[in-house]
């Protein structure tokens, strides 16, 4: 089992920052790809970006150039900075690993920009 735990959320301006982490733990062992997600209400969960176990990484259009995600793999740790962030931005951001084919998620923590 793998335990994700998202921080770093909040309220910020447009044009504003804000940095995410998502802390593993459990038996980590032999996770590959981290991921950021995000969900707005009555919206489809949407998949923002995602990093290998080798640093690789990709980004959704919506994103790209605005968000960079990176993982310390000492402190088991994914973070996703976000820059120039949007009110089409607000969302429950939420943290995704997957481990020999299984996805596990995390609660999510909430990111509103306001206009």
């Amino acid at each position: 089992q793998v335990q994700l735990v998202e921080s770093g959320g909040g309220l910020v301006q447009a044009g504003g920052s804000l940095r995410l982490s998502c802390a593993a733990s459990g038996s980590i062992f032999s996770i590959t790809t981290l991921s950021w997600y995000r969900q707005a209400p009555g919206k489809q969960r949407e998949a923002l970006a995602d990093i290998s176990s080798g640093g690789n990484t990709n980004y959704a259009g919506s994103v790209k150039g605005r968000f960079t995600i990176s993982r310390d793999n000492a402190k088991n740790t994914v973070y996703l900075q976000m820059n120039s962030l949007k009110p089409e931005d607000t969302a429950v951001y939420i943290c995704n690993a997957i481990q020999r084919g299984r996805h596990y998620w995390g609660q999510g923590t909430q990111v509103t920009v306001s206009s």
